[in-house]
């Protein structure tokens, strides 16, 4: 099976999908943008790894964003430790600029405002590696998988704000995943109106049924400023199907799939 993934090799991403179990380095397609690989995975060309929350720096608008656009379903989801680490061809004391992803940013800004350091955004935590290698003077928040595939010294470890950082990370694929008791489920909901008791109604299907929510987050919808969307997740119980038919006479409902948590390598 080909996994796409965010790359170049040495982000986050890039380092979930070894943990895979992949046997064949030709299984693995690797492509710099989240919503890249949410087009190539509807194209047919293999299932997608992408991030999809995490505990700091909460969900990834890219991936709320092509789950939206795609034809897509999550067939799984993934959790990972996330660490980062200040990584430099110079000493701490002679970094002029750091490199880092916003998401990183965010995980890592206890220790940015201390060093005190300007930040330079990149599309990937492999790309801040990339961009620290060829800037004089200059840092990367990075991985421990891409300090050692980009050659950089680590100069301080675990910058992260919270020790607990945890990312969760979902299998998007064409088709759902057949499975009779799965774990959670996720739906977008569009309500494609404006008026007082919406969001108790759309809740109401789940709670008259006692089936617990583990998430709703709002979207824009991409219309008009005010206007959004809804991403929910359920735990999964016998009635899940039923609320979400009853959802689907009130207001436009996406079924975003039924799926497990996939154990990985540590």
């Amino acid at each position: 099976m080909k996994l796409i993934t965010l790359g170049p090799q040495g982000t986050f991403s890039h380092e979930m999908a070894l943990k895979m179990n992949l046997t064949l380095p030709e299984d693995l397609i690797l492509l710099p943008t989240i919503n890249g690989i949410m087009a190539s995975v509807a194209r047919g060309n293999g299932d997608g790894i992408v991030p999809m929350e995490n505990s700091e720096a909460g969900s990834v608008g890219e991936t709320l964003d092509g789950l939206a656009r795609h034809p897509l379903f999550i067939t799984g989801e993934m959790y990972m430790p996330i660490h980062h680490n200040l990584a430099s061809l110079v000493p701490l004391e002679k970094i002029r600029v750091i490199y880092a992803h916003p998401q990183t940013n965010e995980q890592c800004s206890d220790a940015i405002e201390k060093w005190g350091v300007p930040i330079i955004h990149t599309s990937s935590n492999a790309s801040s590696a990339l961009e620290a290698k060829k800037t004089p003077n200059a840092g990367a928040l990075i991985p421990v998988i891409a300090a050692e595939i980009y050659h950089m010294p680590i100069l301080v470890r675990n910058t992260e704000n919270n020790p607990s950082n945890t990312t969760r990370f979902v299998r998007v694929s064409e088709n759902p995943q057949p499975d009779t008791t799965p774990e959670k489920c996720s739906i977008l909901i569009d309500p494609n109106a404006d008026r007082s008791g919406l969001l108790h109604d759309l809740l109401e299907a789940f709670a008259s049924r006692n089936i617990n929510l583990t998430r709703i987050e709002s979207r824009p919808s991409k219309r008009k400023i005010g206007e959004y969307v809804f991403f929910l997740d359920t735990t999964w119980s016998s009635k899940t199907a039923e609320a979400i038919a009853e959802l689907k006479t009130i207001t436009g409902v996406k079924e975003l799939g039924c799926y497990r948590k996939i154990g990985v390598e540590p």
